[in-house]
């Protein structure tokens, strides 16, 4: 390439300079910068004041004081509910016995009944007196027992059932009364019918004792539920105290001091509320399981001893007033003579039973007599079974019913022994069942207080420790 004559190119240092570049505009106002999550600048505030020693010994002392709290919270829930349920069992105790009561009353009523017939026409003013009384007390108790029972429970259904039925069987009742003053045999009809709408399936006996055993598992569950031991709440206890023991051997590690009197007391408060947990829940248990064990175990087999004794009775009565017309599912023998046998075969196999549940001499002397009594009822029963048989209705009559040797006698015997025997246990369940709630009764709200304090002692000693920094 060729150049004009004497033109040179100039050097670069000779060039003029390239021109500036304007500023940048400023950022608009009210635009903040860019920032990162709060979890990110906790996380890398935690970081960086873990690189220190008065950011772990904060550190140190909000988790030592969140753990206190949290097991002083989680044993104040468990205590709560286990105090709850055992409440339940003190305060369930009525409507099982009352429930109880309601069969014990029907069944009387309808054994009233059948002994009032027997009388004949005029029927005995005290018998009358007795079957109006059993039957307003069951209807009482029905109204008491729906008032802690829930709505829509099976209970309730049963309860319910109940009541309706009782009408119908008090009217056919009358209608026998009204039959016999008149001299009908239509009257004995009537009785028959009556006791079928007490003993049928679903009738008004297998609803009450339907009725009974609901409100005995109800009972159970709740006993079982305040024995359960709060493993949760333990477990915590153990954690916090070996993060505390832990806390406390760093502690002299780094400042050769043996004790903080933060710490230190954060770790009495702990161990105090770890051992009344362990000790209340213990006693609780222990109380409870004698309740259960020597109370609610004798008091049911006492109730079936009973029950049973109850229905043997009717059946004693009915045996008189059927004259054998109506006949057991053999085709052979009276219907209610075998039911006799069986109730009564039921009957002493329970008051064995129950003697040997009894845990003393005042459970087990009134089963000894009530046994004894047994003996004598079936040999007078025997009796008027022969009688009856060889056509002296009279003095089979004589056999079962009224004052001197007779099974009435017996039955009122047996009666009056199962009543004190069951009067026995219920108080042993009552004691046990009250010293098993007393056992849990300030618990939680112990809990509570001692972990706050445990808490502020665990942050006072870490306190202690970082004024050492300043």
């Amino acid at each position: 390439m060729t150049y004009p004559q004497n033109v040179r190119t100039a050097p670069p240092s000779a060039r003029p300079p390239a021109p500036a570049q304007p500023p940048r505009p400023p950022a608009p106002p009210g635009v903040p910068p860019a920032r990162r999550s709060a979890w990110s600048e906790t996380r890398e505030r935690l970081g960086s004041a873990a690189t220190t020693e008065p950011g772990r010994l904060r550190i140190i002392g909000a988790a030592l004081a969140l753990l206190v709290l949290v097991f002083g919270a989680v044993t104040a829930w468990q205590a709560s509910d286990r105090y709850a349920s055992a409440d339940d069992v003190v305060n369930r105790s009525q409507p099982v016995k009352d429930a109880a009561n309601i069969y014990r009353s029907l069944a009387a009523a309808d054994t009233d009944a059948a002994t009032g017939f027997l009388a004949g026409a005029t029927e005995p003013p005290d018998v009358q007196a007795a079957y109006r009384k059993d039957i307003a007390t069951a209807s009482e108790l029905l109204v008491r027992v729906a008032k802690s029972t829930e709505a829509n429970s099976g209970a309730a259904r049963l309860i319910a059932d109940i009541n309706s039925q009782l009408p119908v069987y008090t009217g056919l009742i009358e209608r026998a009364r009204a039959a016999n003053r008149q001299d009908q045999p239509l009257g004995g009809a009537y009785l028959r019918y009556a006791n079928e709408q007490m003993t049928k399936d679903h009738g008004l006996l297998p609803n009450a004792e339907a009725l009974y055993n609901a409100e005995t598992k109800r009972l159970q569950e709740d006993s079982d539920q305040a024995r359960i031991w709060p493993f949760a709440a333990l477990g915590l206890g153990v954690l916090t105290l070996a993060v505390l023991v832990w806390a406390q051997r760093r502690n002299y590690r780094s400042t050769n001091r043996v004790f903080n009197q933060g710490l230190l007391g954060a770790t009495a408060a702990t161990t105090a509320v770890l051992l009344w947990l362990i000790a209340g829940q213990a006693l609780s248990s222990s109380h409870l399981g004698d309740a259960n064990t020597h109370g609610q175990s004798s008091l049911a087999v006492l109730n079936e001893a009973r029950i049973n004794a109850l229905k043997a009775r009717a059946n004693e009565n009915l045996t008189l007033v059927s004259r054998g017309s109506i006949l057991a599912a053999d085709g052979i023998n009276d219907k209610y003579e075998v039911d006799f046998n069986a109730r009564m075969k039921d009957l002493e196999s329970e008051l064995g039973r129950a003697k040997g549940l009894a845990d003393d001499a005042k459970g087990r002397d009134p089963v000894t007599s009530a046994i004894t009594s047994i003996s004598v009822w079936e040999k007078r029963n025997d009796e008027a079974d022969a009688a009856n048989k060889s056509g002296d209705f009279e003095r089979a009559l004589k056999k079962i019913n009224g004052a001197g040797d007779t099974a009435e006698e017996s039955f009122n015997q047996v009666e009056s022994a199962l009543n004190e025997a069951i009067g026995q246990e219920q108080s042993e369940f009552d004691a046990s069942a009250d010293a098993g709630r007393g056992a849990l009764t300030w618990l939680a709200a112990g809990a509570g207080v001692l972990a706050v304090l445990g808490a502020l002692g665990a942050l006072l000693g870490v306190g202690r420790r970082l004024s050492e920094y300043r």
